[in-house]
């Protein structure tokens, strides 16, 4: 029987022992896509407890901080709200976490909590309702006195050279501006561009956030959907300035229906008088933003993410007495696949394409992504247009293997940039450790079964073309 969580984990051969130790293992990290908070990197929080860390609660303002992954596994093993989200004692709340833990077997979240009691804390049994107690006492020493775990000793500790936090346009970026000028900040901290809330004008508090973008340019409103394009493009002339890299859009799927200005501006009327929109206005509204914005991003050196497929709050009860990202989420089934193609065409056509990661929640649109991007690539770019990482519900070891698997068929797997945590936890950091292991496996085995030949040179250049290199080159990280 093969030991629990040993130095080979999730290694099944020798030549994925190899690639991950000599090649993977030590790299730095870069992590492009994340939902931290830059307050708490610059203040260096430290986190009074385990439960802090991992299950979270309410902010001051009632919204929560927290891992909704975890939150699921215990809603699932029926552990009543109060002890998932609410103000239950962080002790008991963290019992309750250990014994759904327990019943997770194949799950990943089984894998990268012990992970993360490892690498941070040095524990190597296995987290159960009988080591509860023994595994709080030490987490919780530690946390409140070892230099090593606040905020930014976890960071440096995990070795992580980047940072793209998720960030709204009329955000200040105060935080990053603080992290910025402060010398002992050796890793790097930039803002992401979110703007999903100024292109789902169909969505409750449109009207509201259009008020809050006009402010954070200077203008007491925003009459035309041609002043919000404005603003935002003002926006992410800001935003550069403070070392954005790249964009996210998170969309439950890709627009791409032409409209003439006049109707495109009818549209954002429309939904500023709170009057029901179609699917059409929709469409129309969502295609001028979203194409405006990647000719703004392709001029600016500014990758575009694109995160679809994704059906949210789909629990009404729940929503309503919860709020929004508290775990209620699923995988949609999108068609989209020549609306896609049609707004890559478009902004190729006038050579405005920007680099692109194209992520979809669903497992089935990975060979879809993988021939459409193929269509669009660059003589200036490896790789332009990419295949994102196995995101949110598929960043399991199948969804990980599915997703590399499809891209090697139909791709170049070795200008994949690789893995993000895509996570609010700052112990996280061990997915690119879990994500690197089942990388070094699965090209181990082609090697192994005579799939791809043993040539050191270009094994290494793979595998930490994979872990690191590409995502620094295409991030421009220097």
């Amino acid at each position: 029987m093969k030991q629990f969580m040993d130095e080979d984990f999730m290694l099944r051969n020798e030549t994925a022992k190899h690639l991950f130790h000599d090649y993977a293992e030590n790299l730095p990290l870069i992590d492009y896509h994340c939902h931290i908070s830059p307050k708490e990197i610059y203040e260096n929080r430290r986190y009074n407890n385990i439960a802090e860390v991992w299950l979270g609660g309410r902010n001051a303002d009632g919204t929560y901080f927290g891992d909704h992954y975890k939150w699921r596994v215990m809603r699932s093993n029926a552990v009543d709200e109060e002890t998932v989200t609410g103000s239950a004692d962080p002790y008991d709340k963290f019992v309750k976490f250990a014994e759904s833990l327990e019943m997770a077997i194949g799950n990943p979240m089984y894998h990268w909590c012990n992970l993360e009691l490892k690498k941070y804390f040095g524990i190597d049994k296995p987290l159960t309702v009988e080591t509860a107690k023994e595994i709080w006492d030490k987490t919780q020493d530690m946390l409140q006195h070892d230099p090593s775990l606040t905020v930014r000793g976890i960071i440096e500790k995990s070795n992580v050279r980047y940072i793209g936090t998720t960030d709204d346009p009329v955000d200040t970026l105060e935080w990053h501006e603080k992290i910025a000028a402060d010398d002992s900040i050796k890793f790097m901290v930039c803002p992401s561009f979110r703007p999903d809330k100024a292109i789902n004008l169909h969505k409750a508090g449109f009207v509201d956030y259009i008020k809050a973008l006009a402010a954070s340019v200077g203008k007491d409103t925003l009459a035309s959907a041609d002043e919000v394009m404005d603003a935002l493009d003002e926006r992410i002339d800001f935003f550069k300035k403070h070392g954005c890299r790249a964009s996210d859009h998170g969309i439950d799927y890709i627009p791409f229906r032409i409209g003439t200005k006049e109707e495109v501006n009818a549209a954002f009327a429309k939904a500023m008088n709170g009057e029901a929109l179609t699917k059409d206005e929709i469409d129309k509204y969502q295609t001028a933003v979203l194409m405006r914005l990647a000719k703004k991003y392709a001029k600016e050196g500014i990758v575009m993410e694109l995160h679809y497929s994704c059906t949210r709050n789909v629990n009404a009860r729940m929503f309503a007495k919860e709020g929004p990202d508290t775990g209620f989420d699923m995988i949609a089934k999108s068609s989209c696949g020549d609306e896609l193609a049609s707004l890559l065409s478009a902004l190729d056509e006038t050579d405005e394409l920007p680099k692109t990661i194209i992520f979809s929640l669903d497992h089935n649109d990975f060979n879809l992504i993988g021939t459409c991007m193929g269509a669009f690539q660059s003589t200036l770019v490896k790789s332009k247009v990419q295949m994102g990482a196995a995101w949110w519900f598929l960043d399991t070891r199948d969804g990980m293997e599915e997703q590399m698997r499809s891209l090697a068929n139909l791709g170049l797997l070795g200008n994949f940039v690789g893995m993000l945590t895509d996570s609010r936890s700052f112990l996280s950091y061990t997915r690119h450790d879990y994500f690197r292991r089942i990388m070094c496996n699965l090209i181990g085995q082609w090697v192994e079964d005579g799939e791809y030949p043993c040539i050191e040179s270009s094994l290494k250049k793979i595998v930490e073309g994979i872990s690191y290199y590409n995502a620094e080159k295409y991030f421009d990280i220097k």
